[in-house]
């Protein structure tokens, strides 16, 4: 038997930083993905996760850690997916450290991803958005920071991790303002703002003063702000927007949604999907064109072009009710009782109405 921990910590220490150059957000990710699948494999084996075994990390094992994610967790298939995906990582890296295990592994790799439903990007409109970025107040030290880290969030359109990792060197106001992007897959990009966006930040640099780590925003207590810390900020500014806001009662403002917003206001600016692509630092056009799903605009443009057929015109007869349940086999009983039903029996003379048609 072969002990699982030595392999996961060589993987997680030794195969995603080093040897993938894997970010430090995806390092936690996957980590957090391992312990939830030992948890689950010591919780069914009855045994403790250090003492588990590679053998003991069977497909039936792993079907069952994404049936209990989907049903006990009530994750999405998307993170179900995101789960699988760190698992065949992990388990390439044992096919050519553990050869015996090559059949194990083999049957892992080929359980495959589950289907997933492709609905629209969430956004925010003008109005809503900005009473958003009017919640902070201005007057404070701390509203100064949150402020000018939504107003950032949305502007550059930036991933929460994007956002954290931001460094007082990244930022320059010559000859106008800009910011240096280290995004996902160590891709990096130059991003201008405007200059109203430079002045926000400013202000924030001014008030920021001297601390120990090198990172652009801070928390209360001087340490780099994290992902979990700006969530629950942009939480607490949203929760006051939607007393002004009516629309953004029951709607789920994400930083995410902010990166959304941007990018179908940048798309409905500019008409071109590929400066979408590029100032999100996305790798592929095929990413992008979410976009173009959630865009009405280009539906507009569609419709505009395209002159449509003639159709015939026309005028539709309802055909007489007593024929069609003549038709239909039905006696004069039948037809009485459904008549009835309807309350088209008047007076004394039984005169019945019947689409305009009197039967006597």
């Amino acid at each position: 038997m072969t002990p699982l921990a030595p392999h996961i910590t060589a993987f997680l220490r030794e195969r995603l930083p080093i040897e993938r150059g894997a970010s430090a957000h995806t390092c936690e990710t996957y980590a957090h993905g391992f312990r939830l699948l030992l948890e689950h494999a010591a919780t069914r084996l009855k045994t403790s996760p250090s003492q588990l075994h590679l053998e003991q990390i069977d497909p039936a094992l792993v079907l069952g850690f994404l049936e209990h994610l989907e049903s006990k967790r009530k994750n999405t298939s998307a993170t179900r997916n995101a789960r699988l995906a760190a698992i065949k990582s992990f388990m390439r890296f044992i096919e050519y450290r553990v050869p015996s295990a090559l059949d194990q592994v083999r049957r892992i790799l080929a359980i495959p991803a589950k289907k997933t439903d492709t609905k629209l990007v969430r956004h925010l409109t003008m109005e809503e958005l900005q009473s958003v970025l009017d919640a902070p107040d201005p007057r404070t030290r701390l509203g100064i920071r949150d402020r000018a880290m939504i107003h950032t969030c949305f502007v550059a359109g930036l991933r929460v991790s994007e956002l954290i990792a931001l460094k007082l060197d990244d930022v320059s106001f010559d000859p106008r303002p800009c910011l240096r992007v280290m995004g996902k897959g160590r891709r990096e990009r130059m991003l201008p703002l405007w200059k109203q966006s430079g002045a926000v930040i400013r202000s924030w640099i001014t008030l920021r003063g001297s601390a120990q780590v090198p990172e652009l925003f801070l928390n209360a207590r001087g340490q780099n702000m994290t992902r979990s810390g700006f969530e629950h900020i942009l939480r607490e500014h949203v929760a006051v927007a939607r007393t002004r806001c009516a629309s953004l009662e029951g709607k789920r403002v994400s930083p995410h949604v902010l990166r959304h917003t941007c990018a179908l206001w940048t798309l409905q600016a500019t008409g071109d999907i590929r400066k979408v692509s590029l100032w999100l630092g996305h790798s592929s056009l095929q990413t992008t064109e979410m976009y173009l799903r959630a865009d009405p605009k280009k539906k507009l443009d569609a419709v505009n072009a395209i002159t449509p057929p003639s159709l015939r015109k026309g005028s539709f007869s309802a055909p007489d009710r007593l024929i069609e349940l003549l038709r239909s086999g039905k006696g004069p009983k039948d037809y009485a009782e459904h008549t009835k039903k309807e309350n088209r029996w008047i007076g004394p003379r039984r005169r019945l109405t019947v689409h305009n048609h009197e039967l006597r």
